[in-house]
């Protein structure tokens, strides 16, 4: 897929180490995440698998030597600045600027999507659904979460027609989720490949910023695809729009599928309109969708109410309100399922040590590992792979039991499995040769 080649022309760390170069040590950290390994000191145990490294054609990195290169990508001056700069403005919270090696690494995920793009070309619709989760830790550097527990925040973008990962960013605990989701909503349309004609975005409460609805709705937006974009957001329930929502007529009420046979879901237009500080006189409207969720005979949900209203704000005027409300509710499938991934199945959910930026890096290794397991399923694997999660991976696949043998001036490598494994292996080599 050409990351190799993406890594030695975007990534330069400070200070060239002896021995591996970025593309090697890169490489390693995906094949630790894609083997199992949640830890610096898990390279350790890769090292002493000697089959491995002939594989490979390089020897893995000792934790030692893993953590310098790791450190390479914390800027301690532009940590101190965003916190300077904090305390200046008053504000409670920080987003450091990225480190030139961590944007060479987002460089590297990019030109990775346009070659994904370039082999999945007959996927012309891109829906980028953006969240943020929660990563506990209790290092020292770290901050305090609003569930209560230290930690950080990092957000996410996804592309939720292939699952493929288009940006991060890492963020400090205390970072709210509403803070600047424009900047990483432009990373991800960025990313996008230019295969990709139709657009769409999804989010929560958290991307009903104004900023963001305004760069949505503007077809001639700066650093994004020109022409309409179709989004579906979870409105915040302003008093102006709770007030809007009590007003609608009983008979306006229309019966909504609901997932949980105990909750009675409706829901109906809502005549409202939101003031914008920046809002443009040619600006396209805003459609409320108004979501009532009652409860069966009477019973009352956990906080005491037997009534809870919930609004969606889109721009897709040509789509049945129950429609709509399903596509928006399906991104809790996506999102939410590659932050499980990342956390629990991938090296994501530990941080490595206390820099805030060796710690950025720590995940954008973990979702380059995810983007190129993707690739391996839609591109290598048959379509019954196709939602295999990594330690399904590892299963079937990454933990296979083999022998290296040297004969006849050739390295053979023989495996204790079945005739219909060793197939759908030759078909993934045939698909996703090995570069000279």
């Amino acid at each position: 897929m050409g990351l190799p080649e993406a890594i030695r022309e975007h990534v330069r760390i400070k200070e060239r180490q002896r021995g591996y170069d970025e593309s090697t040590f890169v490489e390693s950290f995906v094949v630790l995440n894609a083997a199992g390994g949640e830890c610096l000191e898990d390279f350790g145990r890769l090292r002493e698998d000697a089959g491995l490294a002939q594989m490979l054609g390089h020897e893995i990195p000792s934790p030692e030597a893993a953590r310098k290169f790791l450190y390479e990508f914390h800027d301690e001056e532009k940590v101190a600045e965003s916190r300077e700069q904090m305390k200046l403005s008053k504000d409670l919270s920080a987003i450091p600027q990225e480190s030139a090696a961590l944007r060479g690494l987002a460089e590297s995920n990019r030109d990775f999507i346009a070659e994904f793009g370039r082999r999945c070309w007959d996927q012309k619709i891109a829906t980028v659904d953006l969240d943020t989760t929660i990563i506990e830790s209790h290092k020292r550097e770290a901050l305090m979460t609003y569930e209560g527990n230290p930690g950080y925040q990092p957000m996410l973008a996804v592309w939720a027609e292939t699952d493929v990962i288009l940006a991060d960013q890492f963020r400090d605990g205390n970072v709210p989720a509403h803070k600047d989701p424009l900047s990483v909503a432009q990373e991800a349309f960025r990313a996008l490949p230019n295969t990709v004609t139709e657009y769409y975005f999804r989010g929560d409460t958290a991307a009903h910023e104004h900023t963001l609805v305004e760069w949505l709705l503007d077809p001639e937006r700066e650093g994004g695809p020109k022409g309409f974009i179709g989004f579906a957001i979870s409105a915040r329930m302003s008093p102006q729009l709770k007030a809007a929502v009590e007003k609608i007529a009983e008979e306006n009420w229309e019966p909504c599928p609901s997932s949980s046979e105990d909750v009675i879901r409706e829901c109906a237009e809502v005549d409202f309109v939101q003031w914008m500080p920046t809002e443009r006189r040619d600006s396209r409207a805003v459609r409320y969708i108004a979501l009532r969720l009652g409860t069966k005979q009477g019973e009352l949900f956990a906080d005491g109410s037997s009534i809870k209203y919930f609004a969606v704000a889109t721009n897709i005027f040509d789509w049945k309100m129950q429609r709509l409300i399903q596509w928006h509710r399906e991104k809790a499938g996506t999102i939410e399922h590659i932050h499980d991934i990342l956390k629990n199945e991938l090296a994501a959910g530990t941080m490595p040590c206390g820099r805030f930026g060796a710690n950025a890096a720590w995940l954008r290794m973990a979702v380059l590992t995810h983007n190129v397991l993707t690739a391996l399923k839609r591109i290598g694997l048959s379509a019954e792979y196709l939602n295999a999660r990594p330690k399904r991976l590892r299963f079937l696949f990454f933990h296979l039991p083999g022998r290296l043998i040297h004969h006849a001036r050739g390295i053979w490598l023989r495996l204790t499995t079945t005739i219909q494994r060793l197939a759908e292996l030759r078909t993934v080599a045939e698909c996703m040769p090995i570069a000279p």
